[in-house]
């Protein structure tokens, strides 16, 4: 079976042979080196960096044939790593690969989250035209597909050379972002996420993130009852790495045990969850799932304490609390996160819960620090938090809800309180 009608495919055909724009360009061209949805310039040539990975958007093998599959690579600023916009009309492009003349293709015109990506003939059809939207960094961009309205997405959060480009919701996830780099500028790398060192160090460790000694790959939540040592293994891939609600954990802890230095890697699910009073030492989440830890706990008494390590690319929430009983922060690093800790706000049956966040390291974006339920006795404590890249101070410190068994919680308040228990001193803007 074709792919399209045959009749419509060779009329689009013979329309795109008229309609086929020879365009040139030169390595040396010398201009700025980034664009964003607003700038970008049909006469040039760009190299799409993914802001996760740092790896460019490839046609896969060089291959000049329709089909082809599209990847991300190693930037070596390769033809087959050239793009030019192809004006649409009405704010779309195709990206048009510049050692083919083919152009991006959402392939059999899916509309299903993961449909592929491969390169084709251009008949100007909207599965080949994408609208670009400026991430809130404006650095970056998402393109968004016109027929599907779904944003080119590295499958997986890989960080891999060879990881397939599908498509996926729009999250504004760093996976769905990218830079474009003017062929001939030169330009940067965005950020990406280190494999051995942070953009910022931690408070406690002495500044790096650490490497992993291995991986595993884990297929059933892991349980451990009594102290697991992981020696700096990653374990990844639970989950392909959405933020879907009710995701299994890769490790589940009873009560009354400890599990440290471990990393955990993409498509870490819902992370940790605590059965009881449990310590969280030296882990560190890469790339946090659903979440990062949960506190399911039957007992006031219980204390849940995570101490060292670090977490970042937290679409949500790092930290849930659901049980009853203290949850512990300190000696912690967040980045690019929604809230580092969250008392829940509309459980079933719900509880006075306390939090103490100490000697935190927080970078920018981010949403909220904690999150708590004064109306059910939740108290909060905090102190030495430091804040990077927030001039505007847009992430709040803590924040006060009216907490439910039904529906959702109604924000309340924000700052300094009986119930926030902190001073401004206490923070620290850097």
């Amino acid at each position: 079976m074709s792919r399209r009608p045959t009749t419509v495919r060779r009329t689009r055909l013979a329309l795109a042979a008229v309609l086929t724009l020879v365009l040139g360009g030169t390595l040396g061209l010398a201009t700025a080196g980034g664009a964003s949805a607003a700038s970008v310039d049909t006469s040039a040539w760009y190299v799409l960096v993914n802001r996760q990975s740092g790896k460019a958007l490839d046609v896969a093998a060089k291959s000049t044939a329709d089909g082809a599959g599209i990847q991300q690579w190693t930037r070596n600023d390769g033809t087959n790593q050239q793009w030019q916009f192809v004006d649409s009309g009405s704010g779309y492009y195709r990206l048009k690969a510049r050692h083919s003349g083919k152009v991006l293709d959402l392939w059999n015109w899916s509309t299903a989250d993961r449909g592929e990506f491969r390169q084709y003939q251009d008949l100007n059809g909207t599965n080949q035209q994408f609208r670009l939207s400026d991430s809130a960094s404006g650095a970056y961009v998402r393109l968004l597909n016109r027929h599907s309205g779904k944003a080119l997405t590295v499958t997986d959060r890989s960080t891999a050379d060879g990881a397939t480009v599908t498509q996926l919701t729009d999250n504004n996830q760093y996976n769905q972002q990218w830079q474009l780099v003017r062929v001939g500028s030169g330009g940067t790398t965005p950020t990406q996420p280190p494999t051995s060192s942070p953009t910022t160090p931690p408070p406690s460790n002495g500044g790096s993130w650490p490497a992993a000694t291995g991986q595993q790959r884990v297929t059933a939540t892991i349980k451990v009852n009594g102290t697991f040592d992981g020696r700096l293994v990653r374990y990844y891939g639970l989950s392909s790495g959405g933020q879907d609600e009710g995701q299994p954990p890769v490790f589940e802890l009873a009560d009354g045990s400890t599990i440290r230095n471990v990393i955990l890697g993409t498509g870490a699910a819902d992370g940790i969850h605590c059965r009881g009073t449990c310590t969280i030492q030296n882990v560190w989440w890469e790339d946090v799932g659903e979440d990062a830890a949960t506190f399911k706990g039957t007992s006031s008494s219980q204390t849940m304490t995570v101490d060292g390590g670090g977490a970042r690319y937290a679409h949500d929430k790092v930290f849930q609390h659901n049980g009853p009983g203290t949850f512990v922060i300190k000696n912690f690093q967040v980045q690019d996160f929604g809230k580092l800790y969250r008392s829940c706000g509309n459980c079933s049956t719900q509880h006075a819960r306390s939090v103490q966040v100490s000697n935190v390291q927080v970078t920018a974006p981010g949403k909220a620090i904690v999150g708590i339920n004064p109306n059910l006795g939740d108290r909060a404590s905090i102190s030495g938090i430091t804040v990077i890249g927030d001039s505007s101070r847009k992430i709040a410190i803590c924040e006060e809800y009216r907490g439910v068994t039904s529906g959702e919680p109604t924000k309340v308040g924000s700052g300094p309180s009986a119930a926030c228990g902190y001073s401004t001193s206490s923070i620290t803007y850097r």
